[in-house]
C-alpha cells in the first residue's frame, strides 16, 4: 500500500523502561540494531499498526505498556534505487512514518522475540535514550534524529531519590563478595534475550539491506 507519492506508511516504537532506556533490538541472523517498526496494513491505524507490530517483533501487549507520545506528522525517508527491488523501481519511493513513544509498565520478562512463528530479531538491549546513529543504515538516521529529537520533550520524569533507594536496598542484598560465602543470585532473562555485560561494548555497524529487504509495494 503506497500514497500517491511513493511512500508506504509505517510506524516506528520507541520502547522506554522506567530508566528512560530503550529497547535495541538485533535484527535476525544480522550484527543491525534497530527500534522496532513495521508497515501499516490497508484498513489498519497507525496505533493499531503500532499495537500489532508490538506484539509480533516483541511479544507485548497493550497492558504492558502506556502510550506517552507519538510524532505529530509523518516523517520520511527515501530508499536508494540500489535496495529497492527491479519490479518496485518506478514507483516505490520509500517509508513514511509515524513514531510512537512508549513507557513499558510490565517486566522484563514480558518482552519475547518468539512470539510469533517470524521473529524480526535475536537478541535485544536496554540502551541510553539517544542511541548512537553510526549503527542505523545511512538513509534511516534522519528520521531516527528526528524522531528521538521530537518526543525526547515527553520522556518521563524520574524519581532520582527512590531510584537511590531501591540501587541501595539491591547493594546490600545482592551485591555481596563471594568470599564472604554468599554468590550473587542468578537471574533468568527474558525469551529470546541476550545480555551484553558491558554497556559501552561498541555496536557493529548496521547491515546493509539488500534489495530484498523493500519487496514490492502490496
Amino acid at each position: 500500500m503506497l500514497d500517491r507519492d511513493g511512500f508506504r506508511p509505517n510506524v516506528g516504537i520507541i520502547l522506554l523502561n522506567q530508566r528512560n532506556q530503550v529497547f535495541w533490538g538485533k535484527r535476525i541472523r544480522t550484527h543491525s540494531w534497530q527500534f522496532p517498526q513495521g508497515g501499516i496494513d490497508r484498513g489498519e491505524s497507525p496505533e493499531q499498526a503500532m499495537f500489532r507490530e508490538l506484539h509480533e517483533e516483541v511479544g507485548l501487549h497493550p497492558e504492558h505498556v502506556r502510550i506517552v507520545a507519538r510524532t505529530r506528522d509523518w516523517l520520511r525517508y527515501e530508499v536508494p534505487d540500489r535496495f529497492i527491488r527491479r519490479d518496485a523501481r518506478g514507483h516505490y519511493k520509500g517509508q513514511k512514518q509515524i513514531w510512537y513513544l512508549l513507557q513499558l509498565t510490565g517486566h522484563d520478562w514480558d518482552l519475547n522475540l518468539r512470539a510469533t512463528d517470524h521473529p524480526e530479531f535475536d537478541a535485544w538491549r536496554w540502551h541510553d535514550y539517544w542511541v548512537p546513529l553510526d549503527v542505523v543504515v545511512e538513509f534511516k538516521r534522519g528520521v531516527y534524529e528526528m524522531a528521538l529529537t521530537e518526543l525526547a520533550r515527553y520522556l518521563p520524569r524520574q524519581d532520582f531519590r527512590n531510584r537511590f533507594l531501591r540501587s541501595n536496598v539491591r547493594g546490600r542484598e545482592f551485591d555481596r563478595h563471594p568470599s564472604d560465602g554468599h554468590e550473587p543470585p542468578p537471574f533468568e532473562l527474558p525469551p529470546g534475550a541476550s545480555f551484553d555485560p558491558d554497556p559501552n561494548v561498541k555496536l557493529a555497524n548496521d547491515a546493509v539491506p539488500t534489495p530484498d529487504s523493500f519487496p514490492a509495494p502490496r
